[in-house]
């Protein structure tokens, strides 16, 4: 075996994947959760007893969904996402530091939104943000939570992958659009000319065993595919994966009404991110353009790697 992976939400769309993969591969892994189950423990437990012995690494995939249809957009729910990720995050450090003996490295998750929506700038890791509205305070904070003390540092590696959008059959957006696709009767939203940062579920879980493995990884990655897309673009490609036509456009204020205009922007608003630092440490994608990735959930009869 190749030591214990401590995944905090290791339950979820991302962390489900990524346990399932290191598992194929060898690890043990544990899983931080509020439900009980084997090979779990609680955040409680983890405040209680620390890191479990011979961890070698700690990820952070919790928080909870932005876009929660059951939720609707309160200055409680707000908190509840500042919480999810930042809270936990920050458990997760606290444990590290007080741990005697420390993971090799701490990966914890943040978002595309820390970037300012626009139609002609270039963000890559080393570009600003993270100051100009609630998502990207959302991402600036969540980041911040994931500070080791400097002795941790020496001796723990910290990644942060900013993930765009993670497109995979069993979850995320793609679970939702699939049969509205496959009937025809999908399309881009509003003109589809904004930028729509992305990345596949099993690129995104690779990345972030490509950080385990690799010691000299460390810092900001941004989690998106090198392929640069509008949503108008990921809509024709995943049309066409289906042998779909994909030209019914959802206006932008059918989800500004539904999710409010400041969730709806994830959608409707978009950045160009690149990955120079992932392409600069050598990371090879499975699905580095639109259009393998979106062949690959697009078949009726899937089973895929992680499930």
């Amino acid at each position: 075996m190749k030591g214990l992976v401590l995944i905090g939400g290791g339950t979820g769309f991302v962390g489900g994947a990524l346990h399932k993969a290191l598992k194929k591969v060898g690890y043990r892994v544990n899983i931080i959760s509020r439900r009980p189950g084997p090979s779990c423990i609680s955040w409680t437990e983890l405040a209680r007893e620390g890191l479990p012995s011979k961890t070698v690494a700690v990820v952070n995939t919790a928080g909870q969904n932005v876009f929660d249809k059951t939720r609707k957009w309160t200055e409680g729910f707000k908190q509840e996402l500042f919480a999810s990720r930042i809270n936990t995050t920050a458990s997760l450090a606290r444990a590290i530091n007080k741990a005697e003996s420390k993971p090799k490295v701490f990966i914890s998750m943040s978002g595309v939104g820390y970037y300012k929506p626009s139609q002609t700038a270039e963000y890559d890791e080393y570009s600003k943000g993270g100051d100009f509205d609630f998502l990207s305070k959302l991402a600036s904070e969540w980041e911040s939570s994931a500070e080791l003390s400097p002795e941790s540092s020496k001796v723990c590696r910290s990644v942060i992958v900013r993930s765009g959008v993670v497109l995979g059959r069993h979850g995320g957006m793609i679970k939702d659009l699939f049969w509205p696709f496959y009937c025809g009767v999908g399309g881009p939203v509003g003109s589809g000319k904004q930028y729509f940062p992305w990345i596949h579920i099993r690129d995104l879980v690779g990345l972030m065993m490509f950080a385990i493995e690799h010691q000299n990884v460390k810092g900001v990655l941004n989690g998106v595919a090198p392929h640069v897309i509008t949503n108008k673009e990921f809509a024709t490609s995943f049309g066409n994966a289906l042998y779909r036509p994909a030209i019914l456009p959802l206006p932008v204020q059918v989800l500004n009404f539904l999710f409010s205009p400041e969730r709806a922007k994830i959608m409707t608003e978009g950045q160009r991110v690149l990955p120079k630092r992932v392409m600069e440490y050598g990371f090879t994608y499975d699905y580095p353009t639109i259009d393998s990735a979106c062949k690959e959930f697009a078949r009726i009869s899937y089973d895929g790697d992680f499930q």
